[in-house]
């Protein structure tokens, strides 16, 4: 938890943030990175020194804030400790913003930038990127055969390279035995009995309202429920790479993938991948993504330029794909 003087400076940071400009803040701040719907911020004073604070505007009222921090809290310990799944340490904190609307913060221990999966690949020999998605397939692994072994609780995992952390990384090479961090804990996806405990419409609350109604019916449920299919996190894994320019290594991932399903997860009976299939997940996943942050551009513009309104979400000048 965070100290009362931390507390205040994370109060006074968040009343007087900029979203359009968060660098300029009276508090300076730095943009570590950027989810669909979240941003990861550095707070550059010395108190708030090697954290970092995932931001997410998401809520209406406290009786929200309290019902996710339940699912949240709830998740962090089913994967620590009935998966077995290391997270880095971290934190909560709820602050208001200028308008009075409360924003959760997850706040986790600062990692290396270059531990992180997605940066680690631009440094790594492609032998070494192979051994780190099989790593992160056996981490996977964990909480499918949880799944498949009982019947009361199903968790969810969101698979890409982007959301492990390797513990120990020097920078330069793997050590023998790599071990993870799954650091993706914002969106603590799992069913109790077959019901949702996270309130899925908090992913569409960043959407602009006129788009809003179409995700919902189109998409809402399939982008939860994929979640929940080894087959369909293993694609997305896969088909990420594009996204991070190293399409080079996309057969090599698939051979690697469906070795893995074949022995380590044969009890599963997982189908195969195809570089068909991953190849059209990611197009349609990048149009759908691109469209959805276009228009969340055109919707901040004509909040705050026509409308005079306040705009919460934290946005990429561009997101590449």
């Amino acid at each position: 938890m965070l100290t009362a003087a931390q507390l205040d400076i994370l109060q006074t940071f968040e009343r007087d943030l900029d979203p359009q400009h968060p660098e300029a803040s009276r508090i300076p701040a730095r943009i570590l990175g950027y989810g669909e719907i979240s941003a990861v911020i550095e707070i550059l004073t010395p108190e708030m020194e090697g954290l970092a604070f995932k931001r997410l505007p998401l809520f209406r009222d406290p009786n929200e804030i309290d019902r996710y921090r339940a699912v949240f809290q709830a998740y962090q310990r089913l994967l620590q400790e009935r998966i077995h799944i290391r997270l880095p340490a971290q934190a909560h904190a709820v602050a208001s913003n200028a308008r009075g609307a409360p924003v959760f913060y997850i706040i986790q221990q600062k990692l290396r930038a270059d531990s992180i999966g997605s940066r680690a690949l631009h440094i790594l020999s492609d032998g070494e990127i192979l051994a780190l998605a099989q790593r992160v397939l056996q981490e996977l692994h964990k909480a499918y055969a949880f799944n498949r072994e009982q019947s009361e609780i199903e968790i969810a995992l969101d698979g890409q390279i982007s959301n492990w952390a390797i513990e120990d990384f020097d920078g330069k090479q793997l050590t023998e035995k790599v071990s993870l961090r799954y650091v993706d804990t914002s969106t603590p996806l799992f069913r109790v009995n077959g019901v949702e405990q996270l309130n899925a419409e908090l992913f569409l609350r960043s959407a602009p309202s006129f788009l809003a109604w179409a995700l919902r019916k189109l998409y809402l449920a399939d982008v939860v429920n994929r979640y929940y299919d080894f087959h369909r996190v293993a694609v997305d894994l896969v088909a990420n790479f594009y996204k991070e320019q190293r399409a080079d290594l996309v057969p090599a991932l698939i051979q690697t993938v469906n070795a893995f399903f074949a022995d380590d997860a044969r009890a599963l009976n997982i189908v195969p991948l195809t570089e068909q299939e991953v190849r059209a997940y990611y197009r349609a996943d990048a149009q759908i993504w691109s469209l959805y942050f276009n228009a969340r551009k055109f919707d901040r513009w004509l909040r705050t330029r026509i409308l005079r309104k306040a705009y919460p979400y934290i946005l990429p000048a561009k997101i590449q794909r």
